[in-house]
């Protein structure tokens, strides 16, 4: 009888197999973890340079992304309630609020800017999402995302509304994205939630 013919050998060779692969993905994701550890800081950097108006120009290595978020960007203290500085010399130029929540099929992940009258958005900017391309995907889009801009949180009640691409718009107010009722829906939803909870925080520390 032939070993392949014995009755182990078939679970024997499962379990090596299993095992050979298993510590091949091990040693794959352990080299490549520091790599895409990198890649996640860079996308949040960009976006918080995004959604605060900085101007990138052809500072589009990741090299000069991050000098340029080292230079520019201060962490949260109790001043800013939990929201990224940009400051500028000795000037406040704005805030970058970090945003995360539910989409219709995964976590969202973005950024919000502020004014430094915590009022006006300055704009928004997403580095994680994997919602249906052409559909809720949209919201990475500038043509969703350059609505925000100019926008003004309200001083009650939700501080921003996503309507119907067929209703007006007012100063506090964009329009979803066509077909991606679900994913504007929960966007608007942990949003508002966030943008609440700095809204009434900075008001304490005014």
């Amino acid at each position: 009888m032939s070993l392949r013919d014995r009755a182990w050998f078939p679970v024997s060779y499962m379990f090596v197999l299993t095992l050979v692969l298993s510590t091949i993905l091990i040693i794959f994701g352990t080299a490549t973890r520091k790599r895409v550890e990198e890649n996640e800081t860079l996308a949040f950097e960009r976006a918080v340079l995004e959604a605060l108006s900085i101007e990138l120009g052809a500072a589009s290595a990741p090299g000069q992304i991050h000098r340029i978020y080292l230079s520019d960007i201060r962490a949260a203290d109790e001043t800013s309630a939990s929201a990224l500085m940009y400051i500028k010399g000795d000037s406040l130029h704005g805030y970058a609020l970090p945003l995360e929540g539910p989409g219709f099929w995964a976590p969202i992940k973005g950024v919000i800017g502020i004014a430094p009258d915590r009022v006006t958005i300055t704009g928004i900017a997403f580095y994680e999402q994997n919602e249906t391309p052409g559909l809720g995907g949209e919201i990475t889009r500038p043509s969703f995302r350059t609505q925000f801009a100019g926008k003004r949180i309200t001083d009650a009640g939700r501080p921003l509304e996503i309507r119907s691409p067929s209703e007006p718009l007012d100063e506090s107010s964009v329009h979803a994205i066509t077909g991606a009722t679900q994913t504007s829906i929960r966007l608007e939803k942990f949003m508002n939630e966030r943008l609440a909870g700095w809204r009434d925080a900075m008001e304490a520390v005014r």
